[in-house]
């Protein structure tokens, strides 16, 4: 799943030029049959362009301004062609947890995709593995439990970042650090934790290593991840 991502087609077909074709269908699909019968875009090539330019931001505070730079677009249309692809889960995009502790960002927001599988960076890759499942779990509580739900992210101005707060009833529920690595805990994640009402911290690897570093910080496996949440 983490190579050939969440859509049925590629991952049961399960073979890299399948994949590869996907892609190019899906993309193509999004821009000349979605995008146009659904929006008013005059010219749909610079969408394309946008789509070909997001890969590379995912995981990192996303610039408009330096988006609407590259496309020599205004600043309000990026905004509203990144509305309009999120419209068709193509992308979704992640707000700050603004603790009143720290000095966190406010207004930052990351963006993610919803088919990981584009990704050539493994750590861009394993955040947005993780950030999309984390998403669909928020989705899946709202729609069975009722609650509000909220997928945030921790980062202050000094650049200390966690990589994802899940907030329950505008409460943090938990916070994950997404790591390759499996033995040393992040410095911010042990700094949030000491600074944050943020009730329990989770590190989770691509590995098999199992540990708590404290009552507050676990470092563990994804699937144990997903046992320990309920993560389905």
């Amino acid at each position: 799943m983490l190579k050939y991502g969440g859509f049925p087609e590629p991952f049961l077909k399960g073979t890299d030029r399948d994949l590869r074709r996907w892609h190019l269908q899906r993309n193509s699909r999004i821009v000349n049959s979605d995008i146009r019968d659904l929006e008013n875009v005059r010219d749909i090539s610079l969408i394309e362009l946008l789509i070909s330019a997001l890969p590379e931001r995912v995981g990192a505070p996303l610039s408009k301004k330096n988006l609407s730079q590259d496309l020599a677009v205004d600043f309000k249309t990026i905004e509203k062609w990144i509305t309009i692809l999120e419209n068709v889960y193509y992308c979704f995009r992640v707000s700050p947890f603004g603790s009143p502790k720290i000095r966190a960002v406010k207004k930052e927001q990351k963006l993610f995709l919803w088919d990981w599988s584009e990704l050539e960076d493994p750590g861009a890759r394993w955040e947005n593995f993780i950030g999309s499942h984390l998403l669909k779990y928020c989705h899946f509580q709202e729609d069975t439990e009722g609650h509000k739900m909220e997928l945030r992210y921790l980062r202050d101005t000094d650049g200390r970042e966690v990589d994802f707060v899940v907030m329950k009833n505008k409460k943090p529920l938990f916070a994950v650090e997404c790591k390759k690595g499996e033995k040393q805990v992040s410095p911010a994640v042990k700094y949030f934790c000491e600074r944050t009402s943020i009730p329990i911290f989770y590190q989770v690897h691509s590995g098999t290593n199992e540990f708590k570093h404290s009552e507050k910080i676990h470092v563990l496996p994804f699937d144990r991840f997903c046992d320990a949440v309920g993560l389905v």
